[in-house]
């Protein structure tokens, strides 16, 4: 199957409070991913749900952001947050105008290569877009090679800012919508 017919199936919702336990599910699997793969620097080698304050973080995106899920025949394979801005805990300045931000994009395992994030990031855009706004951010990590940076890259996104949050090198990444 192509990714043009996979996406086709993709279909994109506002997310709600009853999507935590997925999103949590699909962190935690993720840090399983990156770990099995030697990536313990990204996310740690604690599940998500097991971190302090992960499971409240979650629920708080799924409540006081935007959140959208991705459905694949009706089962959530994977969520966008957004917010007007980065999160006060990084050390990242605001944008100095109208922004929308990507708290966490995060696609299930089990459906990796199929566009999922891509179709994700397509639909921030356009969120951004119909609020009116033309700045839409994100911020990821920069280590491993920048893989993460590369996928933001293709996915229509210009790095901006570097910075380091403690040890953990990030990566500010910008796209104009308007």
């Amino acid at each position: 199957m192509s990714n043009d017919e996979t996406n086709g199936n993709i279909r994109i919702r506002p997310g709600r409070p009853s999507d935590a336990p997925a999103i949590l599910d699909m962190l935690d699997a993720a840090v399983a991913w990156m770990n099995a793969r030697g990536n313990t620097q990204q996310w740690g080698t604690v599940p998500y749900s097991k971190t302090s304050g992960g499971a409240e973080r979650v629920e708080r995106y799924t409540t006081v952001n935007s959140p959208y899920v991705a459905e694949l025949d009706g089962v959530p394979a994977g969520a966008v947050v957004l917010d007007t801005g980065p999160s006060p805990q990084m050390p990242i300045a605001t944008a100095g105008e109208p922004e929308r931000y990507v708290r966490l994009l995060i696609s299930d395992r089990r459906h990796a290569g199929l566009g999922i994030g891509a179709a994700l990031l397509a639909h921030a855009v356009e969120e951004t877009r119909r609020a009116g706004v033309g700045l839409l951010r994100v911020d990821c990590w920069a280590g491993g090679g920048g893989e993460l940076v590369a996928y933001y890259e293709r996915n229509g996104f210009t790095p901006t800012d570097s910075f380091l949050s403690g040890t953990w090198p990030g990566q500010v990444l910008a796209r104009r919508v308007g």
